[in-house]
């Protein structure tokens, strides 16, 4: 069992495998462990970026920053990119899947949720997992919330407090709740 096998498990909607559940079960109780070792005491730059390597299992560029605290329930189906700069408070679900491109700022308490319930009571609110994916060069203001299957591309602007429901073009600013645009950004700098 690897975490590729869980994380393909999320995307077979017929599936219910006790094996994978109890592995991925595991890695939420590490996650976990880890996220607590990263809150709660100081640890330099450098620091940061091996426990943030732990909790994804991927190497993180020296160019990377982040602010804790940090949540995650699961850390092993998020991608960073370089010079990715996270700050405190923000609440990342990946088990969908988060690719954070380059350049990135995300700001206090955000909130990336990649995991929706079946309405349908016949279903009992069965997990639904979808991806989000973040351009290069994407500002997500505070408080904002990024809900699953959203793509935001490179160089737009979410505004604080902003519930993004749908794709984002590049070059954009969204803003409110459902997050609408606001304006086109000018792309020639």
């Amino acid at each position: 069992m690897t975490v590729e096998d869980i994380i393909a498990n999320y995307y077979d909607e017929m599936s219910d495998n006790e094996e994978c559940n109890a592995y991925a079960d595991m890695l939420y109780q590490e996650a976990l462990r880890i996220s607590m070792e990263l809150n709660n005491q100081y640890h330099t730059p450098d620091e940061i970026r091996e426990i943030m390597g732990r909790l994804t299992g991927r190497q993180i560029d020296n160019t990377f920053r982040l602010f804790p605290p940090f949540y995650t329930d699961f850390g092993k189906n998020t991608h960073i990119g370089k010079d990715v700069f996270i700050n405190s408070g923000c609440h990342f679900q990946d088990q969908g899947g988060i690719e954070i491109g380059d350049g990135v700022m995300i700001g206090h308490n955000v909130v990336l949720a990649t995991i929706n319930h079946d309405l349908d009571p016949a279903q009992n609110r069965k997990n639904h997992y979808a991806p989000i994916k973040i351009g290069a060069h994407v500002w997500i203001g505070s408080n904002a919330t990024v809900l699953s299957g959203v793509s935001i591309g490179e160089w737009s602007v979410v505004a604080a407090g902003a519930v993004v429901t749908k794709d984002v073009p590049p070059f954009t600013v969204v803003g409110g709740v459902p997050a609408k645009m606001i304006k086109k950004i000018n792309g020639e700098g």
